[in-house]
């Protein structure tokens, strides 16, 4: 069980404890209110005995009821379910049947009148929380309204005066508004969260659909400018050859360049790059997730040592803060997220940090992280991931070769990292 509650999301744990709060507060009320003081307080008179302890089990019947009928309930509030017609039928049938019960024990005079105002005071709670649920306030304050109307003119046929009028109403009135915001406050924050949690998963896929709009329209301005180069060329070569020109062969060489060099763009495209500055994803990581309701902070993007990173150091860490970016989205309940950068004379360091991660055991990590280590094993890094109580820690390190090391005098922005061919010649 305790698995279980852990594996839910907080939107989800906190629905299923108002949902055992609601199942749970009828009947603490019914005990309270109605089941020992009315049975306790009954008079040994055999009518004052079948009268009170038939209230006392259609107000039980109320509670059963109310539980039964919660979750279609609370799925009307929440936009899931049709309007719960019978259910309120059947709790108004109920309510009602108590309503009678009580007033023919006071009337044969089977107990006292302080101990029955505590089961009036209850038998209207259950019908309320039905309608806090099912109606608008205003139609909510309406049938109220009514109820008490219906009831105090009951307990006037049965010769209830003054005071004792008032009281009953006043006492239906406060049975209706504790319902209501025992039932319609939770309800209501519930409804918000779903909203918010619904914004978070929208902002999620909006920045997924961003990234394949932003690979589409870099292929597009690849592919797009080349094949037409390409297509033009060769309608040329098609009508130099024609001719007997020797300037045919010439232009299907460029055609051949231009393929080549059209397959290494895309290439380039697929592995990301094309945007390989490490700040800006960096800054669209922190804007992402503050767009998702995550308070992120960012610490070393701005310092100098991080902007002369080798171009193939930066594209690498870059692919971690997108891939770790997504983690935080889809996987857990996260609140707040740290990335920092740190660079120093031998290596450069990014480490991803968030709460609200997943209880799980730490394993070899999904196929997102698996690529992440393809990608940084290019450029000699490792990659390196923790979970424990409740956080997810995401660490990155790659050692920076000599010609790329950060130097506070010079700024070689153009450096180039060594190939291994360098290296070995």
């Amino acid at each position: 069980m305790q698995r279980r509650w852990r594996d839910l999301r907080k939107i989800e744990q906190v629905q299923l404890q108002s949902v055992v709060m609601w199942h749970t507060v009828p009947w603490i009320f019914f005990l309270s209110w109605c089941a020992l003081p009315v049975g306790l307080g009954l008079r040994h008179e055999p009518a004052a005995q079948v009268l009170g302890w038939s209230m006392i089990a259609v107000a039980a019947l109320q509670c059963v009821q109310i539980n039964r009928s919660l979750r279609r309930a609370l799925d009307h509030y929440l936009g899931h379910a049709e309007f719960p017609r019978r259910d309120l039928a059947l709790m108004l049938c109920l309510c009602l049947l108590g309503f009678g019960l009580a007033l023919a024990l006071r009337r044969v005079d089977g107990i006292e009148d302080g101990v029955l105002v505590l089961g009036v005071l209850f038998l209207i709670t259950p019908y309320a929380e039905a309608l806090g649920f099912a109606l608008s306030i205003r139609n909510f304050f309406r049938h109220l309204a009514v109820l008490v109307v219906v009831l105090v003119a009951a307990f006037a046929a049965v010769g209830a005066r003054g005071g004792e009028l008032v009281g009953v109403g006043a006492l239906v009135a406060a049975g209706g508004m504790l319902s209501l915001l025992t039932s319609r406050c939770g309800a209501w924050t519930l409804s918000v969260m779903w909203e918010a949690e619904r914004a978070r998963e929208t902002e999620s896929r909006l920045a997924v659909a961003e990234e394949r709009l932003r690979f589409g329209r870099d292929l597009h301005d690849v592919m797009g400018r080349n094949l037409a180069v390409i297509a033009l060329k060769s309608e040329l070569a098609v009508q130099l050859a024609r001719r007997g020109r020797p300037e045919a062969v010439d232009q299907m060489v460029e055609v051949q360049r231009i393929a080549q060099e059209t397959q290494r763009e895309i290439r380039d495209v697929v592995r990301g790059y094309r945007e390989a500055e490490l700040g800006a994803e960096l800054a669209g990581a922190q804007g992402v997730l503050e767009a998702a309701g995550i308070r992120c902070r960012v610490t070393g993007a701005n310092d100098p040592s991080e902007r002369r990173l080798p171009p193939a150091v930066q594209a690498a860490l870059g692919w971690v803060v997108r891939e770790g970016t997504t983690n935080v989205l889809r996987h857990g309940d996260a609140e707040t997220c740290a990335i920092t950068v740190s660079v120093t004379e031998g290596r450069t360091e990014l480490t991803i940090e968030n709460d609200g991660a997943p209880e799980a055991p730490v394993g070899s990590g999904g196929s997102g992280l698996r690529g992440l280590r393809e990608r940084l094993a290019t450029v000699g890094g490792t990659l390196e991931h923790t979970s424990a109580q409740g956080r997810f820690r995401l660490t990155a390190l790659v050692p920076l070769p000599e010609t790329g090391r950060p130097d506070r005098t010079s700024a070689p922005t153009d450096a180039v990292p060594r190939t291994p061919e360098t290296k070995a010649s």
